[in-house]
């Protein structure tokens, strides 16, 4: 088999972030929890759910209400509905892979096949491309989530290449042996290349990168 691409979906795919920080930090302030758009974004960005709830409770000093996270997630499907796009440039490079490709995210299997059903990007991810955190038991930035998709998709982690936007993302794919690149339209560059990326700012500039 070819060498196999990885996506992050959230950020690298989809243009989610911005809506979906937008969500999260309205439900983290409705808890009593003062904290700016900014550090929720940075916080929060690249982590699952499971990891995003711990670090909340952390914050909150005890549990978040039963309901939080599916408020959270009724909430976070209904703002995509009305607004969730393709990240720009992607539709340009998604035809040109020249060889298999999945997703792997931080996201539940739920919201990436709503996801890419809004954006009309299914059509590039089978279900059986498409791997979740809810899929092992450590999310990024642990290696986990990378290793199991190669292992589906029945290749060895070098011959994987990932493409990431967050830092937990990148740290995840180098942990699991992949080479990385990272896309910093939202994320400092700096921090993305500190953690083991090679980084590229426009989505146009993928292909170049991957030789075609």
């Amino acid at each position: 088999m070819s060498s196999l691409l990885i996506f992050d979906c959230d950020g690298v795919l989809v243009d989610s972030e911005p809506l979906a920080n937008q969500v999260l930090h309205g439900h983290i302030r409705e808890l009593g929890i003062e904290v700016s758009l900014e550090e929720s974004t940075r916080t929060f960005t690249g982590l699952s759910m499971g990891a995003c709830v711990g670090l909340i409770e952390e914050m909150l000093g005890g549990n978040v209400p039963d309901n939080f996270v599916s408020r959270l997630r009724i909430h976070t499907a209904r703002v995509f509905a009305d607004g969730l796009r393709p990240v720009t440039g992607i539709e340009t490079i998604l035809p040109g892979v020249d060889g298999p490709l999945c997703v792997a995210s931080s996201g539940s299997h739920a919201k990436i096949r709503l996801s890419l059903k809004l954006t009309g990007l299914h059509r590039w991810f089978p279900d059986d491309a498409i791997f979740s955190a809810e899929d092992v038991q450590r999310g990024k930035p642990a290696p986990d989530l990378f290793l199991h998709a190669a292992e589906a998709m029945g290749v060895t982690p070098s011959q994987c290449t990932v493409v990431e936007d967050s830092v937990p993302g990148v740290t995840a794919a180098r942990a699991a042996g992949m080479r990385v690149f990272g896309y910093a339209e939202r994320t400092p560059s700096r921090s993305l290349e500190a953690a083991g990326a090679t980084v590229f700012s426009r989505m146009e500039e993928l292909a170049g990168l991957l030789g075609y």
